[in-house]
């Protein structure tokens, strides 16, 4: 460990701690846990044992990580040739146990998860993905390289999502399902392959999202999915007939940016 942290609550003596990797304060590192060389592990963070957190790795502080949890390993890509790249987590975030993080694919590139996320057991975040803050994903949920999930997202479990697509804010992904396009924020979708079906009104609601604000996404929505126009006409008539706060903002950016298309509802078509 380096010298400046080595004030821990409790390392098990058969833990494999590399003397460079940088410990912090009240620290727990169980049995057989294995901490490679590069790795930085924040104040009151606990590692169970047989946990192994590995490659150039940062995660935060008051974090669990359980046993048989791999962070920080080799990308699963065949374009991965050994480079330097990182894997960064937040801080009170919990990975349960055998759940995979795996670094950035290309020099200096990063994976990063969070603040105040749990991933469950069996989950598998892979290279260069971005997981915002609060997001929760379900025993074995899966998501591909370069997959982008905004904050209070909800993944249920054995879900798999497809690389690059991104998950918008406060949406919610029913178990069981196939991600190919992006899922708009604030919906639920659910499927084989995912479909909407309906406004996440309770992830809303319980995001602190303001009376106003829910009408108007509610209003966005409505547009979007159930006026039977194309997506960039829905993009126009929202633009003109809805007022504009934060959230509705945030819909119209997601909807600009939506390079593989996204996930339509089980009602209607859209071009």
């Amino acid at each position: 460990m380096n010298a400046e942290n080595k004030v821990v609550a409790y390392i098990h003596p058969t833990a494999v701690i590399h003397p460079h990797a940088k410990i912090g304060k009240d620290v727990q590192i169980g049995a057989y846990a294995v901490i490679d060389e590069n790795v930085e592990i924040g104040r009151g963070t606990k590692v169970m044992s047989h946990a192994y957190i590995t490659g150039w790795t940062g995660i935060g502080e008051d974090c669990i990580i359980y046993p048989g949890a791999v962070i920080g390993s080799d990308p699963q890509d065949l374009k991965f040739k050994g480079e330097k790249s990182y894997v960064f987590i937040g801080n009170r975030t919990t990975v349960r146990e055998c759940a995979t993080v795996h670094r950035g694919c290309g020099a200096e590139t990063e994976t990063r998860i969070g603040d105040d996320c749990l991933l469950m057991a069996y989950t598998h975040v892979a290279h260069n993905c971005i997981v915002g803050n609060n997001v929760i994903m379900a025993n074995s949920a899966m998501i591909a390289g370069h997959v982008v999930v905004e904050d209070r997202v909800v993944i249920g479990g054995i879900t798999g999502v497809h690389q690059f697509v991104r998950i918008g804010r406060n949406a919610m992904i029913g178990g069981a399902s196939k991600l190919v396009q992006d899922v708009v924020p604030y919906t639920i979708v659910d499927g084989h392959p995912a479909k909407v079906s309906g406004l996440n009104s309770v992830g809303i609601s319980r995001a602190g999202i303001s009376i106003d604000s829910r009408r108007n996404i509610k209003k966005a929505y409505k547009i979007l999915y159930r006026s039977n126009l194309s997506l960039s006409q829905a993009i126009e008539v929202i633009e003109q007939d809805v007022d504009l706060c934060e959230e509705v903002e945030h819909f119209l950016r997601f909807l600009r940016n939506a390079e593989r298309g996204i996930c339509r509802s089980r009602k209607e078509n859209m071009d």
